[in-house]
């Protein structure tokens, strides 16, 4: 398995901006694509994920009514779109995959850097 997150950069805070993760290496019917960021000096932190078969989102809770999931089963990718930017999002975003019934995410991209201006 391949993830390949891009689409990172610096933008304003109030600013938009949408991640992509391009995946590759086996079908992805069962499995769960996750977003993850990683502020530096912190701990790991969950943003979202999304079942690949039914398309059903989660999100967690700093991020809940600002970000959204999607994924485009055609093209293979997952995408995090990122509205009303805040400086706190700065960090870099790793997409990342597990199996539906695994508990850990066995997968990970190599991250793309968001950096949010004041």
């Amino acid at each position: 398995v391949q993830l390949q997150a891009s689409g990172g950069g610096l933008v304003q805070a109030g600013g938009s901006l949408r991640l992509s993760c391009a995946a590759s290496g086996r079908t992805f019917t069962n499995y769960i694509m996750g977003w993850f960021r990683q502020a530096p000096g912190k701990e790991r932190e969950f943003v979202g994920n999304i079942r690949w078969s039914t398309g059903t989102t989660k999100y967690g809770d700093s991020v809940k009514g600002r970000f959204s999931i999607s994924r485009d089963r055609a093209k293979n990718t997952v995408d995090l779109q990122m509205n009303s930017l805040k400086p706190e999002d700065t960090a870099i975003y790793y997409c990342a995959a597990r199996h539906f019934a695994a508990d850990l995410y066995g997968f990970w991209g190599q991250g793309t850097q968001v950096t949010v201006s004041s």
